[in-house]
């Protein structure tokens, strides 16, 4: 899969492509657009659990080219889509 361009992305657009990756990713039953920026990620109302939280990091080292690494930085980076999105618009390339 290639990656996204990051200097050209826009926050909405992210966030919006970030809550279909999670549905898709999680085999969520609901419309991406029903999921709130601030909404808990894992163990908050969507019922996403660790699985999930790995399901999501693969996603988006895949479609991004961003590792979310484990421990404290991943429990940061995937609490919501605005933290997911600032993980993955201030990621630094080595």
């Amino acid at each position: 899969m290639t990656t996204v361009d990051l200097t050209t992305l826009d926050l909405a657009s992210l966030k919006t492509d970030l809550k279909s990756l999670i549905v898709v990713e999680c085999d969520k039953d609901i419309e991406p657009g029903s999921i709130d920026d601030d909404a808990i990620l894992i163990g908050g109302d969507l019922d996403l659990d660790s699985l999930d939280a790995l399901q999501i990091s693969m996603a988006v080292k895949n479609r991004y080219g961003v590792s979310i690494e484990g421990g404290p930085e991943a429990r940061r980076a995937l609490k919501s889509v605005n933290t997911l999105a600032d993980t993955i618009l201030n990621f630094q390339r080595d």
